[in-house]
Parts: C-alpha cells; structure tokens; sequence
C-alpha cells in the first residue's frame, strides 16, 4: 500500500510538471506570435531634392542614401539591387524589405576590388567589372550576409585605369558586353592592342570574344532598343579643344563591327587637330544625337514601363554627369533625345537642379538608370552617395 502511494504521488507530479511546461511553451508560442515584424530605421536624407525640377505630374524622391559612390546598377531577381562604385572600391546590396520604395538594408558586399563600376546580373550570378578582370558572384541573393567567394570569368583585359573602368549589360543575345576605354585623352590607342576604345563582347563564361563596335573613346553607358534590339550606346568626347567641342554622342549600332570615328572624327563632323588629316569623317558612323560638349553622358535607357505618360516610350533618357574641364560647368541632369525611326528628332532636358548655374555649384552627379517594374525610374548619384526614385501621377502638383 505504501509503494502504491509514493506511485500515485509520482503521477500527481509528474502531471502537474507536465502541465506546468506545457502552459510554459504554450506561452512563448503565443508570444512569439505576438512580436510585431522588426522595423528598420530609414536614414532620413539631407540632400536638398526640393531644387530638383521635372515636367509636371512627376515627382522625385530619395530611394537610399549613404550610398558611398553610387554608380552602375543592376536589379536581381528577389529584387535586390546592386551597385557598384569607381574610386571607393565597394560593391553594395540594397533591398526594400518592407515594399515601400525605400531602402531599409544597405549590405557592402566586397570592399577588395579595384574600381568595380560595372554590374550586371543573370541567371542568379551577380558579374562585377574591374579595371582588367570580370568576377561572377553565383547565386549571390541567398547568401548577401555571407557572400561567396567570386570566380574569375577573365582576367586578361588591359590594366591602364585611364578610362579603365567598365560598363557592362547582358544584352538580348545573351552576350555580355564589355567596353575598354583609350587609355588617354586622345591617342590612336588601337596600335598596341586592338581592344582599345572599342566595345567587346562574349559568352557568359568569357568565351568567344570579340570586338563589337570600333572607335570609341569611353562608353559608360548602352542599352538595347525594345523593338528594334540594336545597342544605343552614351560615349564622352575628347576634352581640351575648348568649352564648345567636341560634343558628346549618343551612338547606334546596326551591325558588329562599325566605326565611330574616335580618334580621328569626333560628333561625326569634327576633324580631330591630331589625328583628323588620317582618315575622313565620311568614313565613320555619324551619332544618332550630337550632345553637349563635355556634359559626360553615361547611363542610357529606353522606357518600356506603364507609369509614365505614353510619349515617353519614344525617348531614350541619358545621365548626363557633367563636366570637370569647362570655364563653365554643363550637365548635371537626366536629358531626353526624341527618337522616331531610329532618327532623333529632339533633344530636350528632363531632370534639373543639381547644378546651381549661378553660384555653379553642385550637389550631385547622375550616373546610372534603371526602371522598376512599376514603372518608376531609378538613379544613382556618385556625388550625393544617394539613389533617387521618379514617380509619375496625373494628381502630383
């Protein structure tokens, strides 16, 4: 009798602890259920976008800041934007976790590259441009907090940082792009390798490479046209001719291997002082556009989205980054040049302001381009470390 009531004993206890755990657990799982979703602190900016101006029904505003030279972007497919950057050897993973179109997590990728301006992304890889080499970063959207170790895809471009820094996109061939600046301000750069002043391209593994377009000086920007699939391409002219030659261009490419004239004909009519008694400017392809003298177009974009008015799906939008080496600075904004038949018929400013013309002072340089698919346009800016946002509404002021 007396073992069988140290057993009923026991098994009173033992209920009475296994209830106890049991409400225990039951309360941490109701309060985990009941911890709201974490909140990250949004840095406010302090960038004076109010100076911004842009045609009516648009709006602009700060999508990430602190962004330390903000420069070629690419949008992966969990939406992850990258950035890469020119002198601050960073690369950057931004994500808008919340879905607010404000960046609440700004992750640094890699801080070992050397001038990693180009980004580009495909089938889960991030692809990183340096001076002389290309990296892949594979399946990079799951692993931002611990990235990969890069493989080397090449590693045998020239090495002079003298417009030595890329620009590169997939384009619809599936071929990636790679342009290799000249080495100087002007030079017939081609005598010791050919792949100056050109615009390569090859397989997604580095092989098959060829030269695409000639006679280009420094390309930091092309994109492809949504119809007709030709490359249009953003290239800087030559400086120390003056404050008003030559202009800057915005060219096309029909067909692989055409001339554009760098350095022997510069805008399609200006006969270099150096090099123009070599060879014609009727032996080149004229711009689509002749820019501004020393405005430094780079990113370039077609509009495909739904958000903006309709017209603009006939404009190719250009960052136009501004000038260093002009009595006068020019620049500084996003412009539009109309297209109709694959023929410009206008070319028109879009985004102003970060240039203050009187006092020409400045507080940011647009770089790159990128559309969202809702629509809206993103741009990075190397000067004010911040990507901007333009939205279009029929009721915005």
């Amino acid at each position: 009798m007396k073992k069988q009531g140290l057993l009923s004993k026991w098994i009173f206890l033992s209920a009475v602890l296994l209830c106890i755990v049991s409400c225990k657990q039951e309360k941490k799982t109701d309060q985990a259920e009941e911890v709201p979703m974490v909140q990250y602190d949004e840095p406010k900016s302090q960038l004076p976008i109010d100076r911004l101006r842009l045609p009516e029904g648009f709006k602009i505003e700060v999508y990430a800041d602190s962004v330390d030279g903000a420069r070629s972007m690419a949008m992966g497919d969990d939406g992850t934007l990258f950035v890469g950057t020119r002198n601050e050897n960073k690369v950057y993973a931004i994500q808008d976790r919340d879905k607010d179109f404000r960046a609440d997590n700004i992750i640094v990728l890699d801080t070992t590259l050397e001038v990693p301006n180009g980004i580009a992304y495909k089938d889960g890889s991030l692809y990183v441009a340096e001076v002389g080499r290309l990296l892949r970063y594979d399946d990079i959207e799951s692993q931002l907090n611990n990235p990969p170790k890069p493989q080397v895809v090449y590693d045998d471009y020239p090495t002079e940082f003298h417009h030595g820094w890329k620009y590169i996109a997939f384009g619809p061939d599936d071929k990636l792009y790679v342009p290799v600046g000249a080495p100087c301000n002007i030079c017939d750069s081609t005598v010791s390798d050919k792949r100056f002043a050109t615009i390569t391209r090859m397989d997604s593994d580095g092989s098959n490479r060829e030269i695409y377009a000639q006679g280009v000086r420094n390309s930091v920007g092309f994109t492809w046209h949504p119809e007709t699939k030709e490359m249009y391409f953003t290239d800087n002219g030559r400086d120390m001719l003056g404050d008003d030659i030559p202009p800057c261009e915005l060219n096309r490419v029909t067909e692989a291997g055409q001339h554009f004239g760098y350095p022997f004909c510069h805008g399609g009519v200006v006969k270099d002082p150096e090099f123009g008694d070599k060879r014609p400017c009727s032996d080149f392809v004229a711009p689509v556009q002749a820019l501004g003298a020393h405005v430094a177009p780079l990113g370039v974009k077609f509009y495909t989205g739904d958000m903006f008015p309709d017209k603009y799906k006939q404009y190719a939008f250009i960052a136009e980054h501004g000038s260093w080496n002009r009595s006068k600075k020019v620049g500084y904004k996003i412009s539009l040049v109309h297209l109709q038949d694959n023929e410009a018929v206008g070319y028109e400013t879009f985004l102003e302001g970060w240039l203050d013309e009187a006092a020409q002072e400045r507080f940011g340089r647009p770089v790159d381009l990128l559309f969202l698919d809702d629509g809206s346009l993103l741009i990075s800016d190397d000067f004010g470390d911040a990507i901007y946002r333009v939205t279009y509404s029929s009721t915005n002021s």
